[in-house]
């Protein structure tokens, strides 16, 4: 978090003065707010949900507290170990328990763990025994036809789908990478760019000749960078430690974004959807929606109506509008005043439900599939399952001796099979799924309680041309007039990426608002 220098009082009086809006209370909108006020100005995040957080949101069943969306972030860019430091939860920050995952539905063997040394499941030794378990020798005879095929083919196919299957085979490509890319990123291998998904691998492809070696080139070269001596804040773990989460759950860092928030004089307001944005002069005027009237500044501009109902809707006056809310509700907001971003395509953003189960099952004690299980597409209704106990040691503890089954529905192009079952009929389907993933017996009693939440995913990063759609709606919303707009559909899925997003948005916005 950067604030003004102290030797510019000038500066902290101009920037007392300025009121800004933030549309949307997940991580990135909180973010940015924190980089609004640190300089002294005031925000104000506007959320329509009753709790702040997005897609980083705490369930409960059974007394139990426990992630309900993200449960980790990635270690990245130190960025977002970065923001935690700086909330003073370096203590809290937790590597999860060492444990493989498993793959389930594999065609003629069902179930057996995800192999070792690989990247998005391509295989550096297609006949390790651990690959060969899941492929047969057939198909790593296919995969070895990898080492055969001349390097003058190679080494600039942008679908990872195309690259895996014409240089592998498609038992490779759909018992080994479509799970990972699916649990992963929610699409289809087919739909993943290379580049964007494996850094480096077309390069290193070229180089080494073959699939598998390229594969090898970038483990050793990141086995290397792991055993080099650091002199940064993120510190050196071992290969595949590639997550962290926070004890207690990601939605601690909610909290203390929005106590930061509270601190500097600024305010997260909850059950509040904004309906529209208006021009006023060089002012942006916010029309909201609340349940109910809230004590609002005695010197801001409000013009408080009932509309549809009794719901409160009102109008407030800011200097300047940062838009931290998904896709399809940014786009509508700016409709009226970016009218380049409509000839922009909008990314398929594909529904995820996770069905959260608290189960008392004494057969899960030794964590029989590791820390969670992949499925191959097709062979289930489910995506993916986490064994959040077995996973997270602080999650076991706050347990006792019951587990914690996280299970995932839903994909790009593919809604949820739980989007049109009640509650108690999504939570039977995820018993179901946890069982035959987990390959145990889950008797409708083992259930102490279950917690479901629905997402709206923004278009995977990966995704073939969502790098490119995503600059080009960047660049539209930045020539706005006092604008600025951050969130996953912008910067791309994933913590690591949203975090410096949000602060780099904050900081143009803020430039603009004193200097511009």
């Amino acid at each position: 978090m950067t604030a003004l220098p102290g030797d510019v009082p000038e500066l902290a009086e101009r920037a007392a003065a300025v009121r800004v809006a933030v549309v949307g209370g997940g991580v990135a909108g909180l973010v940015a707010a924190t980089e609004i006020a640190a300089v002294g100005m005031h925000a104000t995040v506007f959320e329509a949900a009753p709790v702040a957080g997005g897609v980083v949101r705490r369930g409960e069943a059974d007394g139990i507290a426990f992630d309900a969306g993200a449960e980790s972030f990635a270690t990245r860019g130190g960025h977002v170990q970065a923001l935690l430091e700086d909330l003073g939860l370096a203590e809290r920050i937790v590597d999860p328990a060492p444990g493989g995952a498993w793959l389930a539905g594999i065609p003629g063997v069902g179930a057996a763990p995800l192999p070792r040394g690989g990247i998005l499941g391509i295989p550096e030794n297609p006949f390790a025994e651990d690959v060969r378990r899941i492929i047969g020798w057939r198909g790593a005879w296919r995969a070895y036809v990898d080492r055969l095929r001349p390097p003058l083919t190679i080494g600039h196919d942008r679908s990872l789908g195309h690259l895996v299957r014409s240089r592998m085979g498609a038992r490779v490509l759909d018992c080994l990478v479509a799970p990972v890319t699916t649990g992963v990123h929610s699409a289809h291998p087919d739909t993943i760019d290379t580049e964007v998904a494996a850094p480096g691998l077309n390069a290193a492809l070229t180089r080494a000749g073959s699939l598998s070696g390229a594969v090898a080139s970038l483990r050793a070269d990141a086995a290397r960078k792991t055993a080099a001596p650091r002199s940064g804040a993120e510190p050196a773990r071992a290969p595949g430690a590639a997550v962290r989460g926070i004890d207690g759950g990601m939605a601690v860092l909610v909290d203390a974004l929005v106590a930061r928030l509270g601190g500097l004089g600024s305010e997260v307001r909850t059950g509040s959807s904004v309906v529209g944005l208006a021009r006023d002069a060089d002012a942006w005027v916010v029309r909201f929606e609340a349940p109910d009237p809230r004590p609002r500044p005695a010197d801001a501009d409000i013009d408080a109506s009932t509309e549809g109902g009794d719901a409160l809707v009102a109008k407030e006056r800011f200097d300047a509008v940062i838009l931290a809310a998904d896709e399809a509700t940014t786009r509508r907001l700016l409709s009226p005043h970016v009218s380049a971003l409509d000839a922009i395509p909008a990314g398929d953003a594909p529904h995820i439900e996770i069905i959260t189960l608290v189960l008392d099952a004494p057969a899960l004690d030794a964590s029989p599939r590791g820390s969670g299980v992949l499925t191959v597409p097709g062979s289930h209704t489910a995506k993916a399952l986490t064994h959040a106990t077995a996973k997270w040691p602080w999650l076991r503890t706050a347990a006792g001796d019951r587990h914690v089954v996280r299970v995932s529905f839903g994909s790009q192009g593919e809604e949820p099979t739980t989007s049109g079952l009640d509650d108690d009929a999504a939570a039977r389907l995820a018993m179901a799924e946890a069982a035959a993933m987990l390959g145990v017996a889950l008797p409708a009693s083992a259930l102490r309680g279950s917690f479901r939440a629905r997402f709206t995913q923004s278009q995977p990063t990966a995704a073939i041309g969502a790098a490119d759609r995503r600059a080009a709606a960047a660049r539209v919303i930045a020539a706005g007039h006092r604008l600025a707009a951050t969130g996953a559909w912008l910067s791309g899925t994933g913590l690591a990426q949203v975090v410096p997003h949000a602060r780099a948005e904050a900081e143009r916005l803020r430039h603009a608002l004193l200097w511009g």
